[in-house]
């Protein structure tokens, strides 16, 4: 299997972003090590690296730093994750979740159909190998602590304060009104 990664040099830190030909299957958080990273991918003998920026990882470069401008407020991007059947579900769960709210891990286990698999969500969400583009950063406890984040809560604070202060929110949240579809089908 051939993947392709290229960095992105963001005002934040270094983002390292991989994919295949069908679609984006990595994307590191700044302060992540990215050379441990790229070496965890080589361990598959049949895994061939390439630096290249490929269009897919050129448009994904282009939509993350819009985003940590505050100019974008969802992706369009082609993702191939790696996970379980039960991960890849959070994943599309977490992508329902609308720039500047949250949702608890019960929130997700519920519009999972696994209402008891708070902690398994958790799990799934700690392993989400898309961050920023799958929002794991927008889950937060059931009483609204912040918890949890692969890039530690002071980035998640950022993520979420970021959010919080975008003008592009008012915008997303006309659309979305005051329950975000996550919580509707609950």
């Amino acid at each position: 299997m051939e993947l392709f990664w290229n960095i992105l040099e963001s005002p934040w830190g270094e983002i390292l972003i991989v994919a295949n030909l069908k679609g984006i299957v990595r994307i590191t958080l700044p302060g992540d090590n990215t050379s441990k990273i790229l070496n965890s991918l080589c361990k598959n003998r049949d895994t061939i690296l390439t630096h290249k920026n490929i269009n897919m990882i050129a448009q994904a470069k282009k939509q993350i730093l819009e985003f940590l401008r505050g100019e974008r407020d969802e992706f369009h991007l082609e993702l191939n994750p790696q996970g379980t059947d039960f991960q890849k579900r959070v994943w599309n769960a977490l992508k329902k979740i609308p720039y500047g709210q949250t949702c608890s891990y019960q929130d997700i286990a519920k519009a999972v159909d696994s209402p008891k698999a708070m902690r398994a969500v958790g799990m799934a969400n700690n392993k989400n190998p898309i961050p920023i583009v799958v929002p794991c950063h927008r889950v937060i406890g059931k009483n609204g602590d912040l918890v949890g984040f692969g890039g530690g809560l002071p980035l998640k604070k950022k993520f979420l304060k970021l959010e919080s202060e975008n003008p592009s929110k008012q915008k997303l949240s006309k659309r979305a009104k005051t329950h975000h579809p996550l919580h509707a089908s609950l």
